[in-house]
C-alpha cells in the first residue's frame, strides 16, 4: 500500500529519486515522474499499463518554466497561458529537444500545462524539473478525484500520494493545439470550448479518438467503470436489457422504472460544473452497485456537457 498524506518534502525527495507519487491538481489526480528522466518516463506507462504511443502532459509552475521545454509560443497560445493559467487548460506546442520523445511519443509537439491545486503548485516550485502525468489509473478506466481512489487502484505500486483532497474541476483538462496557426481542441475538457471562444473566437473541435493520437487522452477507448456501460437515452435503451440489473447515471431526474437506490444523479439541480466534479466517483461507485451494466444519459451539449458527454462516449460499449 502507499502511503497517503500531505507532505511535499517527501513527495519531491520520491520525485528526485527518479521515483513515481501521485500528485492532486484541480483537475484529477495524476501519476508524476520527472519528465527528463527517461527511466521515470517509462515507470509510468509500465505502472499504468500505458501504450507507448500515447503521448504525456508536462507540468510545470509557471509560463516562465514552459519556456524552458517548449520551442515557440503562438501568440494566441500566450492570450490563453496569460488568461487560464494555473488552470485546466494544456496546450500542445513544439518541443525542444530536452523533452524526452518517450515523453511526446515521438511527435515534434509536447503537451504542457500549470496545474492550480496549492498543493502540487509548491511542489513544482521546489523542483528543477517539470512533471509528466497522467492521471493516475490504470489505463482506460476511470481517473481518479480523491487520493483514495489512487489508493484503490496503483496503491501496491507506487510509493506516495499527495492528498490534496478531492478535485474541484473533475474531468481531465482542455487540449487545444494550433494548426497552420488556428487553435484546435483535441480533447474537450474542464474549460468549456464557449470560454475559449468568448476570449480568441471561433476554434476548431477535432476529436480525433485513434490509436494515432496527436495529443494525450485522444483514444477512443477511455475512462471505463468496471460494469458495461451504454450511453444515450435511456428510455429506448432499456427495453434490450430484461432480466438484467440495471443502474442509471443521470443528470438531474430519476427514472420511475428502475429502484432509486440503482440510481446516481450527476446534480438533482442542473449545474454542469457539479455534473462535472461527480461524473468519474460516481462511475466508480457503480462497481460497488449490486448491478449488471449502467445506462448513462446524454447531458446537454453545451458547456461543460460537451465535455461530459465526451468521457461517457468514450467509456461506453455501445459507442
Amino acid at each position: 500500500m502507499a502511503e497517503i498524506g500531505t507532505d511535499i518534502e517527501k513527495a519531491a525527495r520520491l520525485l528526485r529519486q527518479g521515483k513515481l507519487v501521485a500528485i492532486p491538481t484541480e483537475t484529477v489526480y495524476g501519476l508524476a515522474g520527472n519528465a527528463f528522466n527517461e527511466e521515470a518516463v517509462l515507470k509510468i506507462f509500465e505502472t499504468k499499463n500505458r501504450p507507448q504511443f500515447d503521448p504525456l502532459i508536462v507540468h510545470s509552475s509557471g509560463i516562465e518554466w514552459i519556456k524552458e521545454h517548449v520551442a515557440e509560443i503562438p501568440s494566441l497560445a500566450r492570450t490563453l497561458m496569460d488568461e487560464f493559467w494555473p488552470g485546466p487548460m494544456t496546450l500542445v506546442l513544439p518541443k525542444k529537444p530536452i523533452v524526452p520523445d518517450l515523453v511526446t511519443s515521438g511527435l515534434d509537439n509536447v503537451a504542457v500545462r500549470v496545474p492550480s491545486h496549492p498543493l502540487t503548485q509548491e511542489l513544482l516550485r521546489s523542483l528543477n524539473f517539470p512533471l509528466a502525468a497522467p492521471s493516475a489509473n490504470p489505463f482506460g478506466y476511470v481517473s481518479p478525484t480523491t487520493a483514495q481512489h489512487v489508493e484503490d487502484q496503483l496503491g501496491e505500486k507506487i510509493d506516495y500520494i499527495l492528498d490534496g483532497g478531492p478535485t474541484t474541476v473533475g474531468l481531465e483538462s482542455t487540449i487545444i493545439g494550433f494548426e497552420e496557426g488556428k487553435p484546435i481542441i483535441y480533447r474537450l475538457g474542464g474549460l468549456s470550448v464557449d470560454v475559449i471562444e468568448d476570449l480568441i473566437g471561433p476554434v476548431e473541435v477535432t476529436l480525433n479518438q485513434s490509436s494515432d493520437p496527436k495529443a494525450p487522452g485522444m483514444l477512443k477507448s477511455h475512462y471505463a467503470p468496471g460494469k458495461p456501460l451504454y450511453f444515450g437515452n435511456p428510455g429506448e435503451m432499456i427495453h434490450e436489457f430484461e432480466g438484467k440489473r440495471i443502474g442509471f447515471l443521470g443528470f438531474m431526474t430519476r427514472l420511475e422504472f428502475l429502484p432509486p437506490d440503482r440510481q446516481l444523479l450527476l446534480s438533482p439541480h442542473g449545474d454542469l460544473h457539479e455534473a462535472a466534479v461527480n461524473l468519474f466517483a460516481f462511475m466508480r461507485e457503480f462497481d460497488k452497485f449490486p448491478v449488471d451494466l449502467i445506462l448513462a444519459e446524454r447531458l446537454p451539449e453545451i458547456g461543460l456537457g460537451r465535455a461530459i458527454n465526451d468521457r461517457l462516449r468514450r467509456a461506453a460499449v455501445n459507442s
